[in-house]
């Protein structure tokens, strides 16, 4: 199979993305899917599943009409997309699927970072504009983590036309449910609500973890009833080992829930939503940066203020 028979990209194989393309590959391996990546080796597992390597994301472009990117935020994705060997470089040649005109249908790219939906609406427009229509965007923010990764059971909020989200929809489902939200940047949005209240969630949890060690509780026995009542929820159930065991390893670095945040409190600028919660999370999780604890799990949280 050649880059001309591809018709699934995806760039970004990380945490989260690694997984993904392993279950596109395996789904889409009659389609034809192309990976491509900062190292090679990241891409073992979607290579096993049937995914063909790209040397540069410009061969993605050329053949693919469905680009899944998953990298960190715009400014990563920018360089994906810029230079001789970018992906908008591969969008000018000529011929893509079985020699079909590329220039007469339009690559979608999908964008699964978790970006600030102004932002993905002006780089959306930027790059409609630069490239003459040959590219849309639909943003797809994902919630789960690289649990949900795994078990392909992550939530996708995708925001964009119905047509292009149409479009880019059997590429992402494999991966988990993906449900069309609203227009360009809907996606962004429910993921910042996301983002709320995974924050003040996980905040809760190891504030209550603090609160019940230092009372004497068994937080094993304690967070194995609280699942059973109302304040059960998925996040307890993943993160209740870590806070019982004191394993702040990192799923998801404490340091990205302060740009998290950030996106919350400008939508919620936009909109004219009260923001004193949101402000309150961003504030303990700056001092936990502050801490030098950034880099390690989300329920850090715990272990600063246990020693604050």
């Amino acid at each position: 199979m050649d880059a001309n028979s591809a018709r699934i990209g995806v760039i970004g194989l990380g945490t989260m993305g690694a997984e993904m393309a392993q279950h596109i590959a395996a789904e889409h391996a009659g389609t034809g899917v192309l990976v491509h990546s900062r190292r090679r080796e990241s891409a073992a597992d979607a290579e096993a599943a049937g995914a063909h390597w790209a040397a540069t994301p410009a061969e993605i472009g050329a053949s693919c009409a469905v680009v899944v990117t998953v990298l960190p935020d715009l400014p990563e994705l920018e360089q994906v997309l810029a230079g001789s060997d970018g992906l908008l470089a591969g969008l000018t040649r000529p011929t893509g699927p079985a020699g079909q005109d590329r220039r007469a249908t339009p690559t979608v790219l999908v964008i699964c970072s978790t970006s600030s939906p102004g932002g993905v609406r002006r780089m959306a427009a930027d790059l409609e504009a630069r490239t003459g229509g040959l590219l849309h965007c639909v943003d797809a923010p994902l919630s789960g983590g690289r649990e949900g990764a795994t078990a392909a059971t992550l939530s996708i909020f995708a925001g964009g036309s119905a047509a292009d989200v149409a479009t880019a929809t059997p590429a992402l489902a494999p991966c988990g449910r993906v449900v069309h939200l609203g227009p360009l940047g809907a996606g962004q949005v429910a993921k910042a609500c996301n983002q709320l209240i995974v924050a003040a969630t996980t905040v809760a949890l190891a504030e209550s973890a603090v609160l019940a060690e230092r009372s004497g509780l068994d937080l094993a026995a304690l967070f194995d009833i609280l699942g059973g009542g109302y304040a059960g929820s998925r996040l307890l159930e993943v993160k209740a080992d870590k806070l019982t065991h004191r394993d702040h390893s990192p799923d998801s670095p404490a340091r990205l829930m302060i740009k998290d945040l950030q996106f919350v409190l400008d939508e919620a600028e936009t909109t004219g939503t009260p923001d004193e919660h949101v402000r309150l999370l961003q504030d303990l999780y700056r001092q936990v940066v502050g801490a030098g604890l950034g880099d390690l799990d989300s329920t850090v949280v715990q272990r600063y203020l246990a020693e604050r």
